[in-house]
């Protein structure tokens, strides 16, 4: 529990001034016009690859269903694209980059690792 109240402090409290730290910095550097515009073709082009990836990811699910198997893997990149999606329409470089990253395979396929991992440790401490 000690570590959600971590986490969660850090989402919403250290996060959103490190982007705010990074807009200024940005707008500073590039002119207040240019980083609006910047957010906001990042945010189209991010929306775009989401869709394709997520497309991609559904295709998958299917195939495994086809094939009478369960999608688990295919869930949790599914999981991942969304979560990219979320974070590239959210404005701020910080939660772009961690957006496009999760929209790279081999970045999913570490973080599904990681996850994995962690959710195995957890139900066998419990």
């Amino acid at each position: 529990m000690a570590d959600m109240v971590g986490i969660l402090a850090l989402l919403f409290l250290v996060v959103p001034i490190a982007e705010l730290a990074v807009l200024i910095r940005v707008g500073e550097w590039i002119g207040v016009a240019n980083t609006i515009g910047l957010l906001i073709l990042v945010s189209i082009v991010g929306a775009w690859l989401a869709k394709r990836e997520g497309l991609s990811v559904l295709r998958r699910i299917q195939r495994q269903l086809e094939l009478g198997q369960m999608p688990g893997t295919e869930l949790v990149d599914g999981f991942l694209v969304l979560l990219a999606g979320v974070l590239l329409i959210t404005p701020g470089f910080l939660s772009d980059i961690l957006g496009i990253l999760l929209l790279l395979p081999p970045v999913r396929k570490t973080v599904r690792a990681v996850l994995r991992r962690r959710f195995a440790r957890r139900i066998a401490y419990r």
